[in-house]
């Protein structure tokens, strides 16, 4: 089994993905538009996320805007609505199960008992990262196709924004803790089916060895 401290590694790694996850979940800048027009003071900066839309200008004013509909939403938000959702439940999940399953905690019992939940906590996390990879990654490919789209004009263009990059770095945290978490167990079986055998070698020797002194004696 992985040491307390690495088991505290992977923890602190998976708090930081499930704090991106949500932050990037909720966040309106997963793409921008800069336009800085003829003035500098009429400069708009356009954002769109998965839940709204949303407007700063140059002199301090902010509006947004959000997305009732789902139905008029594009394939690619829908999927990443659902997506981002279920990675935040699962890594969620993930952080209650590796409490209980630590070696530097004490619940959770015996210590069979806290590999499984270790392994589940592991499980949670790699699926959770999954989750979140995944629209971070279709986002980001509509993004960069409309924007080498030559028919679709300059003002209609969008660059990746910083909820993007904060989907991407919390999918890689919890893929990370999740492995690490998801390992430590199985080293822990592995290590068990390797010693087992010579467990009980040792007894079958020593019982062989006791039936030839008990013979030479008799004779």
């Amino acid at each position: 089994m992985a040491s307390a401290s690495l088991q505290f590694f992977a923890f602190i790694l998976a708090l930081f993905g499930v704090f991106g996850d949500i932050a990037a979940t909720l966040l309106p800048n997963w793409k921008v538009n800069a336009d800085v027009g003829s003035n500098i003071i009429t400069a708009i900066t356009q954002m769109q996320g998965l839940w709204m839309d949303c407007t700063w200008y140059s002199t301090g004013m902010f509006s947004c805007t959000l997305k009732y509909s789902i139905l008029s939403l594009p394939v690619y938000i829908q999927a990443a609505r659902t997506t981002m959702v279920l990675s935040c439940i699962l890594s969620a999940f993930g952080i209650c199960i590796t409490t209980v399953g630590m070696k530097c905690t004490k619940l959770g019992g015996d210590t069979d008992s806290k590999n499984h939940a270790c392994f589940a906590g592991g499980v949670c996390f790699i699926l959770a990262g999954i989750f979140g990879l995944v629209p971070t990654c279709w986002y980001t490919r509509e993004i960069i196709s409309n924007f080498l789209d030559q028919t679709i004009p300059e003002s209609s263009k969008h660059e990746p924004g910083g909820a993007v990059y904060t989907g991407f770095i919390s999918a890689g945290f919890l893929l990370i803790a999740g492995v690490i978490f998801s390992s430590s167990c199985f080293k822990r079986q592995q290590g068990a089916w390797i010693y087992s055998p010579k467990q009980h070698h040792f007894p079958s020797t020593e019982q062989e060895s006791n039936t030839g002194y008990n013979l030479k004696d008799y004779v």
